[in-house]
C-alpha cells in the first residue's frame, strides 16, 4: 500500500487550460497583469473579502502583511502567536521588528487557546495571529471579543483551511487581514501562489505598493500617489519606491491555474470532509483524541494525535507507517513546536514574555498542549479522490497493537 500527502492536485483539465493560454497569438503577457486581477476579483467573491492581492507564495503573503503593519504600529509591538504553525509566520514577525508572544493551543481546535490567550495580553500588544491548523477552524467567541475588546487587529493565517467556516461564515473573513497559500498540497493550487484580503483599505495600498519593489505607481489610490509625487517632485513618478520591500508578485500562469482550479474547491472540500469523518469514526478513540471539534472543517489531512504521551507507542506507529508506505508528518503543521526550531533560538533568549504572571524568555515545557502534538501528533494526506476502503486500511494500521 501506498499512500502520499497529495494525489493529483493539478488535474489534466487545468493543463490543458495552460496550454490554451500559452498558445494564444499574439502571445499573452506572462508576468502580473490581467489574469492576476481577475482572480483576485473571483477570489474575492468566493471568500466575502473587500480586498484581495495575490502574491507568489502563502509565506509571502505572511511577510507583506507584517511588512505593511510595520507602517502602522510601534517599533517592538507584541504579537501573539502559536507555537503550532508554519515557520513563515514566526519570521514575518521576527523580520518586522515585532516580538512573538507564544500562546498555547487548544487541543479541540489546534489553534490558539482563548485562556492562554487571555493571560499574555499586555499593553504591548497589537496583534493576534491565528494560524487554522491544517483544515480546523481556529476561532472561538472569546478570541474575537477579547480582540475586540482589546483593540488588536486579528490576523488569520488560512493558508491550510481553504473553505473552513466559523458559525457558517468563511474563516478569512473575521480578521483585518487573512492570508491564504496555493502550494501544491494545498486545497487548492497554482503550483506556488498565496494572497492576502483585507477589509482595510490603507493596508491593502499598502501591500499593492510591497508586492513590486515599494513601487508607488502600484498604488490604485489617487490621493496617495499625489502626495508622494508632491513631496517628491525630482522623481520620475513611474520610479518612486515607498518601502525597502521586496518582489512578491504572482505571474499570469499561476493565476490561471488558480482560476481552473476554484471552480472545484467547494465541491473538493466536501469530498474531502466526508473523508474525514470516515477517518475520525474508524479510529480507536481509546489511543487517539477524536474529540476535535469538526464543525466547519476543510481538513486537507487527517490528524491522528495520542491520547496519552507514549515515545514507544509513537515510535511504533511510525515504523508501521512507513512499513505500509504511508506518507506522514510528525508534530501537525510546520513540523512541530517552533519554540523548538534551531533559528528561533538566536532570538528567544532575549524575549521576555509574561508568562503565568512572570516575564522571562519561554521554553518549549511552557506549552505543554502544543508540545504534546509534537512529539505524539502526525498528519496523513487526505485528497477527494482518497477511497473510502484506503481510509479504513490506514485507521486499522493505526489501530493495530
Amino acid at each position: 500500500m501506498k499512500h502520499s500527502l497529495m494525489s493529483d492536485n493539478i488535474s489534466k483539465g487545468d493543463l490543458n487550460v495552460l496550454v490554451d493560454f500559452l498558445s494564444q497569438d499574439p502571445q499573452p503577457i506572462l508576468t502580473n497583469n490581467k489574469k492576476v486581477r481577475q482572480f483576485e476579483e473571483e477570489w474575492g467573491s468566493w471568500l466575502g473579502m473587500p480586498n484581495n492581492l495575490m502574491v507568489n507564495s502563502g509565506s509571502s503573503a505572511n511577510q507583506i502583511t507584517f511588512l505593511a503593519l510595520k507602517q502602522m504600529l510601534p517599533e517592538g509591538a507584541e504579537v501573539i502567536v502559536p507555537p503550532i504553525t508554519w515557520v513563515s509566520d514566526i519570521s514575518a514577525v521576527l523580520q518586522n521588528g515585532f516580538t512573538p508572544v507564544f500562546c498555547d493551543i487548544n487541543p479541540k481546535t489546534l489553534a490558539i487557546d482563548e485562556d492562554d490567550l487571555l493571560d499574555k495580553i499586555t499593553r504591548k500588544t497589537k496583534v493576534v495571529f491565528l494560524t487554522h491548523v491544517l483544515g480546523y477552524n481556529g476561532l472561538t467567541d472569546k478570541i474575537l471579543k477579547l480582540c475586540e475588546d482589546n483593540d488588536l487587529i486579528l490576523v488569520e493565517d488560512v493558508c491550510e483551511s481553504h473553505g473552513a467556516t466559523f458559525k457558517g461564515q468563511k474563516v478569512g473573513t473575521f480578521g483585518e487581514i487573512s492570508n491564504f497559500s496555493y502550494y501544491y498540497a494545498h486545497h487548492m493550487t497554482s503550483i506556488e501562489g498565496g494572497m492576502v484580503s483585507t477589509t482595510d483599505p490603507e493596508i491593502y495600498q499598502l501591500c499593492r505598493m510591497f508586492r513590486s519593489h515599494g513601487m508607488l505607481r502600484e498604488a490604485t489610490d489617487d490621493a496617495i500617489k499625489q502626495e508622494y509625487i508632491n513631496e517628491y517632485p525630482d522623481l520620475n513618478s513611474d520610479f518612486i519606491f515607498t518601502e525597502a520591500a521586496y518582489n512578491f508578485r504572482s505571474t499570469e500562469i499561476n493565476a490561471v491555474l488558480a482560476h481552473n482550479q476554484l471552480k472545484r474547491l467547494d465541491g473538493n472540500n466536501k469530498r474531502r470532509n466526508e473523508n474525514h469523518y470516515t477517518f475520525i469514526n474508524n479510529l480507536n478513540s481509546e489511543r487517539f483524541r477524536t474529540d476535535l471539534n469538526h464543525e466547519g472543517n476543510s481538513n486537507y489531512a487527517f490528524t491522528p494525535i495520542l491520547n496519552e504521551p507514549d515515545f514507544a507507542l509513537r515510535d511504533k506507529t511510525e515504523e508501521r507507517l512507513n512499513k505500509y508506505g504511508i506518507e506522514f508528518r510528525r508534530g501537525l503543521s510546520g513540523g512541530g513546536s517552533q519554540i523548538r526550531q534551531p533559528y528561533i533560538e538566536k532570538y528567544i533568549k532575549n524575549f521576555n514574555i509574561k508568562i503565568n504572571g512572570i516575564y522571562r524568555a519561554p521554553n518549549p515545557l511552557d506549552y505543554p498542549k502544543a508540545d504534546h502534538c509534537h512529539h505524539f501528533g502526525w498528519y496523513i494526506g487526505n485528497y477527494p479522490d482518497l477511497e473510502e476502503s484506503k481510509i479504513k486500511h490506514i485507521t486499522e494500521i493505526l489501530n493495530e497493537d
